[in-house]
């Protein structure tokens, strides 16, 4: 199918908003934390809550049972000018407790005390057990219509247009872990369709550790921090992890594009987001097809390098947080193009011998292409985390007419796990009547009472049939768009505790994977593996996890081995010959640079060029921001103002980096003030090692390039020196269309 562009209504969004960024003299940096600026001294007057900043939203006010309530979204918000208890009863003094004369002993009679430090002791709810740590925002999908022959979901219409709410997650850290660390990342979607929630919970890999659901718990629990010190955090580099894994061997695909740069994505925005399972999709006519689910990133699909992504963790460890925020603020709306991979629904559901319900398979895209389906675009981010992102509750089992689930074994337990964490994480069974889960459809579903429960239903007969209440509610009929599950049919079996033999096959697709990369990218997992085996304690999982990349390609596990400075075993297994995948790679093309980072080193005292460069930049949908050697103004006249200093700014935050100037060294330059007072500022030279070993774009003008050249990089590929700011400008955005100037990284691996 041909690729389709995004909905009228869409396409005029994003155009404003671009327009509205030119338009602007000096368009705000995002990151403002209010929608009015602060005064200086306390506000006396009373005045109502302030709205929402401009990117930001709030759930839908429906109802708990899905009706249109018509009421503003601020309506969710806090209301009125005074402080209130929880009751509406305003207060007069939140700042002492009830006490038997000043200095005597506080009176248990207080109440707005009880309250007020019960709800707090109260505030923070069981954390999910894993993908704890994430970020949400709003936005809406649109459909193409091209998906009707295969799937008669009224979401995937042509046109039609669906709210949404996404959350992307890192797997193994608490809540208070940092954003980039080397794991898998979740990529939830909750659809709010006209024909009920429909949520896919998904990962940016396509395929899982395990295959049977059984084993979750197990590979979680060798994951997570060892229990004896709850140490490591966040990470797989331990002995529990590679123990798992390597006696797993099922687990070698999915540990292969960990290893990969996948497992450190440069943004939530340039994630390709997966299905990982295999869907049965039914159309209008009742026939069915499999299909796989994709999600395409406009920006296309980069990562950062481990260096900076172990940089950040300290610098930065909210990232990927902040990036996407700000895109949204800024304008610059991240987008996914959704597509499906359509398979054969036969008796043996396979696809060109691949077993489609084996959730450690992949169906290369040569084999099945992507066929795109819909456009979603992120806009708009929450008024609140809690409310939104800590309390959306995702589950397998929300579908509607025209998709339902396959028998993959891993799937069939997630349809009962999601459920079940909700009630202990959301205190009881009525989690979706929390804003963020509400339905946009009707809910009519004779559940009642249970904690939390914010309906307030009529009628006395919550059962059916009845006559007392009208017979309502009434069975859905064929015409009225039901969800049915597809009647198919079971093979005569036996109860058993086993996998199918086709399932045994653990080394095909990671040497897939293997031979599908670009030589620098194999590199990177040649590292990331020497890495995090080399964290592990014991000798004997590092021979054993040899011993499976042996079986997967011996010049992955020599190139190990010889990091490790371990013997490189003989494989036990022959290799199978496979066709590589191109587009399992992430190198090659070029891509939209929008909300790209640009930081821009000025020298007050030299600030030919940068006016001009920085609505340059801004014009064309990237963020520029200014680092000078002191924050605040630069100069009377100019109006340019620093958002950066030379201590507060580290060149992981930037996709790339200008010098306007190179200025001196500060009186705050580490080791404190140098001789001659005309000496670069080293951390301005550090900035540029940096950006430079990590193949970012560098480019300079101006008195610029004295940094560039103390620090011996002008003639190395991918800097761009010229005397016009305008055409170093223009070079520097064409090398950021590949992302990094790949020729950068060394590499010994064909």
């Amino acid at each position: 199918m041909a690729a389709h562009k995004p909905g009228k209504l869409v396409k005029a969004a994003l155009k404003k908003a671009v327009e509205k960024v030119v338009e602007l003299e000096n368009p705000p940096i995002p990151g403002a934390p209010s929608s009015a600026p602060p005064s200086l001294d306390e506000p006396t007057a009373p005045r109502g809550p302030l709205p929402p900043k401009a990117d930001q939203t709030s759930p839908e006010t429906v109802s708990p049972t899905g009706a249109p309530t018509g009421a503003p979204k601020i309506a969710n918000g806090q209301q009125g000018e005074f402080l209130t208890t929880s009751a509406g009863a305003r207060l007069y003094d939140t700042d002492h407790s009830l006490k038997a004369g000043e200095r005597g002993p506080t009176l248990l009679q207080d109440h707005h005390l009880r309250e007020k430090i019960m709800h707090f002791d109260h505030e923070r709810i069981p954390e999910r057990v894993v993908h704890a740590r994430g970020y949400g925002a709003h936005g809406v999908f649109v459909g193409y219509g091209t998906a009707a022959n295969v799937c008669k979901a009224g979401f995937l219409g042509d046109g039609v247009q669906t709210q949404v709410f996404v959350r992307f997650s890192t797997v193994l850290g608490s809540r208070g872990s940092a954003d980039t660390v080397r794991d898998t990342r979740g990529f939830s979607t909750k659809f709010y369709t006209e024909e009920g929630n429909f949520d896919l919970v998904g990962n940016n890999i396509p395929v899982f550790f395990i295959q049977d659901g059984i084993k979750f718990p197990d590979i979680i629990h060798a994951a997570k921090p060892h229990p004896d010190r709850e140490i490591p955090q966040a990470q797989s580099a331990h002995d529990t992890f590679w123990d798992f894994v390597s006696t797993h061997t099922e687990a070698t695909h999915h540990v292969m594009w960990n290893m990969s740069d996948r497992g450190v994505p440069r943004s939530y925005r340039m994630m390709e987001g997966f299905g990982v399972h295999t869907f049965r999709l039914v159309n209008a006519a009742g026939e069915t097809a499999l299909a796989k689910f994709h999600w395409k990133p406009k920006l296309g699909v980069h990562s950062l390098v481990w260096e900076e992504a172990q940089m950040l963790s300290g610098v930065d460890p909210d990232f990927h947080r902040r990036d996407l925020a700000d895109a949204i603020e800024s304008g610059a709306y991240p987008q996914w193009e959704l597509g499906l991979q359509i398979m054969p629904d036969t008796p043996k559901q396979t696809f060109e011998n691949i077993d489609l319900l084996d959730p450690t398979k992949i169906v290369p895209e040569e084999l099945a292409p992507v066929q795109p389906v819909g456009i979603l675009t992120l806009n708009r981010n929450t008024t609140n985390f809690f409310a939104e992102t800590e309390q959306v509750a995702f589950h397998l089992g929300n579908l509607v007419p025209g998709i339902d689930v396959t028998d993959d074994p891993l799937f069939q337990a997630r349809l009962f796990s999601y459920l079940d964490t909700q009630l202990s994480r959301l205190g009881g069974p009525n989690f979706n009547q929390i804003p963020i889960n509400r339905p946009h459809a009707p809910v009519n579903d004779m559940l009642r009472d249970g904690f939390h429960q914010h309906a307030v239903h009529a009628g006395v007969a919550p059962y059916r049939p009845n006559t007392l209440d009208g017979g309502n509610p009434f069975e859905a009929g064929a015409d009225d768009r039901p969800f049915v599950e597809v009647a198919q049919p079971l093979p005569r079996s036996t109860k058993t505790r086993q996998s199918p033999t086709s399932f045994a096959d653990h080394y095909t697709q990671p040497r897939l994977f293997w031979l599908s990369l670009s030589p620098v990218e194999k590199e990177h997992v040649v590292r990331a593996f020497t890495f995090e085996l080399g964290k592990c304690y014991e000798q004997t999982i590092k021979e054993r996890q040899l011993l499976v990349l042996a079986n997967v390609d011996p010049t992955l596990c020599a190139e190990v081995a010889r990091g490790l400075g371990m013997p490189a075993p003989t494989a036990t297994v022959r290799p199978k010959k496979v066709e590589p995948s191109p587009v399992l790679s992430q190198i090659g093309r070029t891509w939209p640079t929008d909300g790209r980072v640009i930081g821009i080193v000025v020298d007050p005292a030299q600030l030919d060029g940068v006016r001009i460069v920085r609505e340059t930049v801004l014009a064309s949908g990237m963020v520029p921001l200014l680092i000078a050697p002191t924050g605040g103004p630069l100069d009377a006249d100019s109006g340019l103002v620093a958002q950066r200093t030379l201590h507060t700014a580290r060149s992981v935050e930037f996709d790339a980096l200008l010098l306007a100037g190179s200025p001196p060294a500060g009186a705050d330059a580490p080791g404190g003030p140098i001789e001659p007072a005309d000496t670069i500022d080293p951390r301005v030279i550090r900035m540029v090692q940096e950006c430079y070993r990590h193949a970012k774009a560098i480019g300079a003008w101006g008195s610029g390039r004295l940094a560039v050249e103390a620090a011996g990089y002008a003639t190395q590929p991918g800097i761009v020196i010229d005397d016009d700011p305008a055409d170093v400008l223009k070079a520097l955005t064409v090398l950021l269309g590949a992302h990094r100037v790949w020729e950068r990284f060394p590499t010994t691996i064909a």
